[in-house]
């Protein structure tokens, strides 16, 4: 079957396309045949030897997918040989470039029948890293207010829909281009990401960064005492929250069956939207991650690599 794997950490040109031996699954794994895999920050990042996690070479890229199970490990019961399915690949998030890619079972779950294989291989890491920011990490309840950084991004646009969805009050900075787009997925308000937002001084009860660096430590002083600063970007300052009086954490999301099925009941139920940007061959995966690192342009929405048929 095709890989697409890197045999050395780098620039996009370490990333080859070769034949190697289709896996079996393990004990509780199942095999997928690949319909469609997403292509996320994350995948640059690994591929460039800057994971947070341990990545022994050679490897292959990608961890959301959606397709058909081909074969099951002894131990798994709640999935069948012939299920549509979605999710990731397992906590390191690679192997999911491929033609045959062996997932764990406790992270994928059935696709909505309606939902293609391009649009659920869109969702799984980007969806529930939204809602574990809101709602396990920032602990946020109905009537609450978040600020949301990097509201048009692939995770923004579904925490954006999430926090409409659980009754939150949203303001989000998005660029001038993305604003009515924010507005339409659900924020009350949106500022302009080049503009002040240190307006809403100790005004929101949670800040969902999306953005990191001077953007997040810019944040502190808009949350409400005691409110929490989380992003999936990079560790916020310890030191500037016991200042402000406020938590602030960085998390790993993880990936679950509970949380894919609960994603999936909400697209079935038209309470979320999917964000495609850029719909890609197998053939151009260089291309991908050129366009996650800013050499051509990007689409500004998730970009999927088509698989299978």
């Amino acid at each position: 079957m095709r890989a697409a794997r890197v045999h050395e950490f780098g620039g996009v040109d370490v990333i080859v396309i070769e034949e190697v031996a289709r896996p079996q699954p393990g004990n509780d794994d199942v095999l997928i045949r690949v319909g469609a895999a997403g292509v996320g920050p994350w995948d640059g990042w690994i591929r460039a030897g800057k994971s947070a996690l341990p990545q022994p070479l050679p490897l292959t890229l990608g961890s959301d997918l959606a397709g058909i199970i081909e074969a099951v490990g002894p131990a798994v019961s709640e999935f069948a040989l012939g299920d549509a399915v979605f999710g990731v690949t397992n906590p390191r998030f690679v192997g999911a470039y491929v033609d045959y890619a062996v997932a764990s079972a406790g992270m994928i779950a059935k696709k909505p029948a309606w939902l293609d294989d391009v649009e659920a291989a869109s969702l799984p890491v980007i969806a529930v890293t939204a809602w574990q920011a809101l709602f396990d990490q920032a602990k946020l309840r109905r009537g609450q207010s978040v600020l949301i950084h990097g509201a048009a991004g692939n995770v923004g646009a579904y925490a954006v829909q999430l926090a409409r969805r659980a009754g939150l009050k949203i303001t989000a900075t998005a660029s001038a281009r993305d604003i009515e787009h924010v507005r339409e997925l659900g924020a009350d308000r949106v500022i302009p990401r080049d503009e002040p937002f240190e307006e809403l001084v100790h005004d929101v009860d949670a800040v969902i960064d999306l953005v990191g660096g001077e953007t997040q430590a810019r944040s502190f002083q808009v949350l409400r005492a005691g409110g929490r600063l989380i992003s999936a970007v990079s560790q916020p300052d310890q030191a500037e929250a016991e200042r402000y009086g406020v938590e602030a954490a960085f998390f790993l999301v993880n990936v679950t069956t509970a949380a894919l099925t609960e994603i999936a009941a909400m697209l079935d139920t038209g309470e979320l939207v999917t964000n495609i940007g850029a719909v890609l061959p197998f053939a151009d995966v260089r291309l991908a991650h050129e366009m996650l690192e800013g050499m051509r342009p990007h689409p500004g929405r998730k970009i999927v690599l088509k698989i299978g048929a």
